[in-house]
């Protein structure tokens, strides 16, 4: 007999990020499968597309540190599992991860925790707080990545779930998009149709590399080698106004204008991504996954990532995409002028071998239904 999922989902935030994306598609498809599905987060840009009529939220502050807030979370989790006779909690960061797993005790409802980063672990402290994260019943790794760190980083035998990642590919696709909304991105960002441009889109932070492209157009203009390539860097600061202001001014002070904007919000990514010749993942820190590589190949466009973390499984390096050394500027700059340079064909035969990759190893779909397994062999 098949027992009835009834989830619980717990999430600092819904905000704009591969955690969140998953945890909302994750909560769509235990849904659409008839099953009960709960979200329980302090807010977030991402609630606004919670269908509340199909799906429950509940807002608390779960993303605090505060040791009072954890303990006290640990009731509003329980009291939420109770009431709602939820029978899978599922936790995707270190704050709540310690509320739930007391939560998960005292009612007995197995607990599956999602390892999303590497985490800080530079003292023993701060290891025993991301240990959490390895303290359910069953831990999922979002991509192998993510497998090795825990098994070469933490004490850890019981089984680890590996599970890749996804995205929808009917969303991020080519068909989702014509010529003329792309050439209307181009017009409002102010980029001509006659230039080569580079995307790098991501949440503005500095690991995520922003800075050092920057300092790579600068190196490339210096030489004169920026003449017919633009570039947009898409990202909201998410708070972090000081680095956005210090980007602007780099900008500006270099004279940069007319070679780079920095793009706060485009509503529907597909055309964002169309309007690009070239997408860039710059991060000098391993991306656990890496969401924008494969959001691109999906898009059949190319895609130049640093060689770090989770874009050296992504990316098939020279036949869906290209590796540049991590912050590596030099590498950076020569990589861009050897791309820019390829014929449009090849590209696009690129671009079609990349999104066969996707479609065959990334899909939202193989996700949530691996995701489900897991929950069903808890119940």
């Amino acid at each position: 007999m098949d027992k009835k999922i009834r989830l619980l989902q717990v999430i600092p935030r819904l905000d704009v990020g591969g955690a969140e994306t998953g945890c909302k598609d994750i909560a769509q498809f235990i849904n659409n499968q008839n099953y009960f599905s709960a979200i329980l987060c302090s807010g977030g840009e991402q609630i606004k597309y919670i269908d509340r009529s199909k799906i429950k939220l509940f807002k608390f502050p779960v993303q605090s540190k505060n040791p009072l807030i954890i303990f006290f979370n640990i009731f509003v989790i329980l009291f939420i599992v109770l009431f709602y006779k939820i029978n899978i909690i599922h936790v995707r960061s270190r704050a709540p991860g310690w509320s739930c797993y007391f939560a998960s005790k005292l009612s007995g409802v197995p607990l599956i925790c999602t390892f999303h980063g590497t985490y800080n672990f530079n003292n023993p402290l701060k290891k025993f707080y991301n240990s959490i994260m390895l303290r359910g019943n069953s831990v999922i790794a979002g991509s192998k990545f993510i497998f090795d760190h825990i098994k070469n980083n933490y004490n850890y035998s019981k089984k680890i779930f590996f599970v890749p990642r996804g995205i929808d590919t009917n969303y991020f696709s080519s068909k989702n998009s014509n010529i003329e909304e792309s050439n209307s991105v181009r017009k409002r960002w102010g980029i001509s149709n006659n230039h080569f441009l580079i995307l790098l889109p991501g949440r503005l932070t500095f690991w995520k590399g922003q800075f050092l492209f920057l300092n790579t157009l600068l190196s490339l203009k210096q030489e004169n080698l920026l003449n017919n390539i633009s570039a947009v860097i898409l990202g909201d600061d998410q708070g972090r106004s000081e680095y956005r202001k210090y980007l602007l001014d780099f900008i500006r002070e270099h004279r940069l204008e007319e070679n780079v904007k920095i793009v706060s919000h485009e509503h529907f990514m597909p055309s964002a991504y169309n309007a690009c010749n070239l997408v860039l993942s710059a991060s000098i820190e391993p991306e656990a996954f890496g969401r924008v590589a494969v959001e691109a190949q999906a898009m059949e466009k190319p895609i130049l990532a640093s060689d770090i973390g989770g874009s050296n499984e992504t990316i098939i390096d020279g036949q869906t995409g290209w590796l540049f050394k991590s912050d590596d500027e030099k590498d950076l700059a020569k990589m861009i002028i050897e791309i820019s340079k390829k014929d449009k064909s090849f590209l696009k035969d690129l671009g079609v071998k990349g999104r066969a990759n996707v479609i065959n190893n990334y899909r939202v779909d193989q996700m949530c239904s691996k995701t489900l397994e897991i929950y069903k062999s808890l119940v």
